[in-house]
């Protein structure tokens, strides 16, 4: 081949004089980028795993007589606030390391471009405070299996609003493999709502299929649209965009305590009020799992993400299973499983096909 080798990474020609430093350049190639984007995923699924499936668990160990005696606008806006202390702290360490020539971190200027720049992220914050306030209603419908089972429904919403926002391709296949993934959430929802209850004033089918389209929606769009506005500003240090992203969400539950305080009375105001272990448990995990999602958004992808959720739905269904004796229906066993393969088939086509055909991530 008169010194040329193709390399089956990015089918580039490599010419060189010896074949030593060829298979070198090779490998360094091969095994730099690659490895570490692979170690760097599994790391983040591992991690979202653990953390997305012990939320819901958390929640309904809140609960006390199948209420909640705290308000969950104050376990988010204090879940911000440990996300915007850590974002901080980050960004102090990270100025602390900068080299000669680079910009300065903790310039007002910098400051002032950067939260210029990621205005955007304010639209996110707006639909997390939303969606995380959604998650404590859901508990009060389904167990912690069923709310981690409805929640793989963003999946196919959020593959729909990456094709119309963010330009991505997907294959037939993946689009069959969605598909399926909608039978199998059907297959675990059969006969699960109980007859003649009432949650909030609305009869359970009412409410229930209600809250759940909005459970899965607003969620989905605050997830691509996050991805979006993190990675169009990609040269912004993640913790800088942490910073504003988790601010906006700290402004919003403020917004919606100082609401409540209106409609129900200065008590409201008292953000610790009915807090237990069980609660401030829950706002480290819902701390550590906003700050590990950002990262997903930042420098992997938000299928990735959605696929180590799908993931979490065993882990979730095991432990309520065994710390609150829900049973482990055929329906949701089932449904786990087909769920489970579907995300599956649809995240490795969507990585063969990106790394192949070159697929946008973003525009």
């Amino acid at each position: 081949m008169n010194g040329a080798v193709e390399c089956s990474v990015c089918h580039s020609k490599l010419v060189s004089p010896t074949t030593r430093s060829v298979s070198k350049a090779y490998d360094r190639h091969k095994s730099n980028v690659p490895s570490k984007s692979r170690a760097l995923n599994g790391l983040l699924v591992v991690g979202d795993c653990i953390l997305v499936g012990l939320q819901p668990i958390l929640v309904y160990m809140s609960k006390v007589d199948g209420a909640f005696k705290f308000s969950p606008v104050s376990v988010n806006f204090l879940t911000e606030v440990a996300k915007v202390l850590f974002a901080f702290i980050m960004l102090l360490l990270q100025a602390r390391h900068q080299t000669v020539g680079e910009k300065p971190l903790l310039s007002i200027s910098t400051f002032i471009q950067a939260a210029r720049n990621n205005i955007l992220l304010s639209i996110p914050a707006l639909l997390y405070a939303i969606n995380n306030y959604l998650k404590f209603i859901m508990q009060l419908y389904f167990n912690p299996a069923t709310v981690k089972m409805l929640s793989n429904l963003k999946v196919l919403v959020i593959a729909v609003l990456l094709k119309i926002i963010m330009r991505r391709r997907f294959s037939i296949i993946q689009w069959e493999a969605l598909a399926l993934l909608l039978i199998g959430i059907t297959v675990n929802q059969l006969r699960s709502l109980p007859e003649g209850t009432t949650a909030m004033g609305l009869p359970v089918a009412t409410g229930a299929y209600l809250y759940t389209v909005i459970f899965v929606t607003v969620p989905s769009l605050a997830s691509v649209y996050n991805e979006y506005a993190l990675k169009s500003q990609y040269d912004t240090s993640i913790y800088l965009q942490n910073l504003f992203l988790y601010g906006y969400g700290a402004i919003f539950n403020c917004l919606a305590i100082l609401g409540i305080a209106i409609v129900k009375g200065p008590s409201s105001l008292d953000i610790f009020q009915g807090h237990s272990k069980a609660t401030m448990l829950l706002i480290c995990n819902n701390a550590a799992q906003g700050i590990l999602s950002s990262f997903f958004f930042k420098y992997a992808d938000t299928i990735l993400k959605k696929y180590s959720s799908t993931v979490a739905t065993i882990f979730t269904g095991i432990a309520s299973a065994a710390l609150f004796g829900h049973t482990l229906t055929i329906n949701f066993i089932l449904g786990s499983l087909l769920c489970l393969s579907q995300c599956t088939s649809f995240f490795h086509l969507f990585q063969r096909l990106r790394m192949s055909h070159r697929v946008v991530v973003w525009k």
